[in-house]
Order: C-alpha cells, then structure tokens, then sequence
C-alpha cells in the first residue's frame, strides 16, 4: 500500500518545550508509518531521532521572548522547493501563522496540497502583554495580528480548534466562517497525571511547612498574566495569611517575579514526574492566564485531585464549569481569586466535590482517540 507522505512545518519541534510541543509530539509519536511518511521542516531540531527526515532551517530569537526561534524563508526557499519536489506531500501540516507557516501554506495552494493545523497559540491575546509598555502601538499590532490569524486560517482546509469558545472568538473577531473548523481538544496521560502521586514529603521539601499549598505551573512568561499572580500573593501577605506560592516553571520573565515575590518557592523547571507529584501535592491550583488556546496545565492539574482557580478567559473558559469543577475569576480581579481560593480550603466538602467532578470532566480526554482522529482525517483529506 502507498504510504501518504505529510510535509510537516514546525519552528520547534523539541518535545517538552511548551505546550504546542507536547500536543505535536503526541502525534509523531503515535505514527503508524506502515501506513506514513513524514518530512520535518524546524529551525529547532529534535533532541532525538524521529525515524523521518528532518530538514533544520537557519532560525533566528525573536523579540519579546528570547526562548523562542522564528525560521525566515527568504534564506531557505530553494532549498525547502527542491526538498518538497522530491518529496511529493500529499499534505502539509502547518503548526502556526509564522513566515515558516506562511511559507508553507503559499506552496500548498500553488500546488493544490490540503492543509491541516492544530490551532495552538492565541496569539491575538498576546498584543496586549507584548505591548503593555507602549499602549499607543497596542491598536496598532491588534489590528495586524487579527488580518495575520484571518489571511492564515482562511486558506486552511482543516483547523482542529481545542475549544468552543476560541472557536468563537476566531469566528468572531477574525470573521472566519468555521466551516474549516472542527473542535478537537487535548489528551491527558492519567498514568502520569493522578491523585495517588500525592507526596506531602516532597512539598515538605520545597516549603519547610505544612501550610496550605496555591501552586502556579507553567512558562513563566508575562502573556500568562503574571501581573495578577504577582498581585495575589502580595494580598496574601499583606494580609498575613499563611499560604505557600510555589512556583513550577522558567522563562523570560522569572528573574523580575522572583524579586515581586520573595517569600514563594520557585522549583524552576521540573521533569512530567516532579511535576504530576507537585499538582497532586499542592491545596490549590491558580492560573491567571487569559492567553490560551486551551490550558493543558489546567486539565492536569484537575487529573491530579487538586481544585483549579483560574482566568475566565480563553481556553481554559470552557473547561471550567464555576462552582462546580473549579471557578472561573474575572481575569484581573485578584480579590475575586483570593476569595475562590478561601472558599475551597475552608470548605471540606466543597473541595472534596470540585475534585470528584474534575476527575470526571477528564476522564474521557485520550491522545489515543485524539490521535486516531488525526491520522483518520489525514487519510480522508
């Protein structure tokens, strides 16, 4: 049987480098290649043989956060035709609305190739963080980044969207018609993710204390609303009360909220497994990220038995029932958080039924199914 060959374009493909990442690999590395054959295109190689071909581009920092590569076509256009001529996709799988994604999805239409994309990143919230500091350019880059994510996603066969709500956004805002559009959310590996990694020795460890415990994981980056994180535990010590911030995480951003928060733990980054016992361990997961396309962290922290107090906005909106499998704060209201966040450690039922509905809000969430429906679709397409 012919093998269906899908050209795959990616900035990054290092597998636990952010969320988009470790969404991308629970495909690749769900490949049936009986029946596949894959060709990579990144400026950020993987750190272990993929069995296919990855052709690296020159890639360059970007601004605003100097973790990330972006790849410019202009010095590799040759050399990527001459690759896909030989190669002859039969689809091209685009990771995002980058000149590398545009350089791609311009190919495909030339050539009548379909192309399939997840939607990662919201990068129409990011305007507000980038230019936080220079709010004359705000309307500005708005307005260019809404005809960049429309101009992309329009020429797209098939988008799979994490959630309704972003699908409404798109639609909304970007005058996208969804028809492109099918909803596909995110797995969870609840072998990696559950209660029973509860080890209150290890947090010990990190806090010298057996104080109630507001974990915050993720990129320590100021598009995930840092500000208010910030805020909360600062009203926590104003206040006096005796909450442990532990902070799980590294990024641009971590040297400036090391210094606003002096009395919380910050773990750095930590291995899936460090990570599943900190969820497990901690009394409160808080997320004030407004910018998400999904929130990965907020249905592991949910997996793991820990109660989720977080920003209703974006992603994380939809997976979030108030009051019920968590609540959902105004994004900038820190007294609203610290008033959710009381509410479930002083009331034992409450937490004890949060947690129950959580794990059942995830229990259905599998990258084997997830999967399955990505390498049906691509046979389809």
């Amino acid at each position: 049987m012919k093998k269906i060959k899908v050209a795959f374009f990616a900035e990054i493909l290092i597998e636990d480098f952010d969320g988009a990442s470790r969404t991308m690999f629970q495909l690749l590395n769900r490949i049936p290649r009986d029946q596949f054959e894959f060709q990579f295109y990144c400026g950020m190689p993987p750190k272990n043989d993929l069995g296919f071909e990855v052709v690296e581009l020159p890639a360059f920092r970007i601004p605003f956060n100097s973790t990330y590569k972006a790849v410019f076509p202009h010095f590799s256009k040759g050399k990527m035709r001459q690759k896909l001529a030989d190669f002859q996709p039969d689809i091209i799988h685009i990771a995002s609305p980058s000149p590398l994604g545009n350089f791609a999805s311009d190919y495909a239409q030339k050539h009548q190739i379909p192309i399939i994309s997840i939607y990662h990143t919201h990068f129409i919230t990011y305007i507000k963080y980038y230019f936080r500091k220079l709010p004359a350019l705000l309307p500005f880059f708005y307005k260019k980044s809404v005809n960049m994510t429309r101009n992309f996603y329009k020429n797209i066969d098939r988008i799979y969207i994490p959630t309704p709500q972003i699908k409404e956004e798109l639609q909304d805002i970007c005058q996208l018609d969804g028809q492109n559009m099918q909803i596909w959310q995110r797995g969870i590996d609840q072998n990696l993710f559950n209660p029973n990694k509860l080890n209150k020795d290890y947090l010990f460890k990190i806090t010298k204390n057996h104080h109630p415990t507001i974990l915050f994981a993720s990129r320590l980056v100021w598009e995930k609303n840092l500000k208010v994180l910030i805020e909360l535990y600062s009203l926590c010590q104003e206040k006096k009360l005796p909450y442990n911030f532990v902070v799980a995480g590294d990024g641009v951003a971590r040297e400036e909220v090391e210094k606003q928060m002096p009395n919380a733990h910050f773990t750095g980054m930590v291995s899936h497994e460090e990570l599943a016992i900190l969820y497990a361990s901690s009394d409160i997961y808080v997320f004030p990220s407004d910018t998400e396309s999904f929130g990965n962290v907020v249905i592991e922290a949910m997996a793991s038995g820990v109660p989720c107090v977080v920003a209703n906005g974006g992603g994380p909106k939809s997976l979030i029932t108030d009051g019920e499998n968590g609540f959902l704060c105004p994004t900038n209201d820190t007294a609203y958080y610290l008033e959710k966040i009381q509410l479930i450690l002083n009331n034992p039922e409450l937490r004890a039924s949060i947690i129950e509905k959580g794990l059942t809000f995830v229990k259905p969430l599998s990258w084997d199914n997830l999967a399955n429906i990505y390498f049906n679709d691509l046979r389809e397409m």
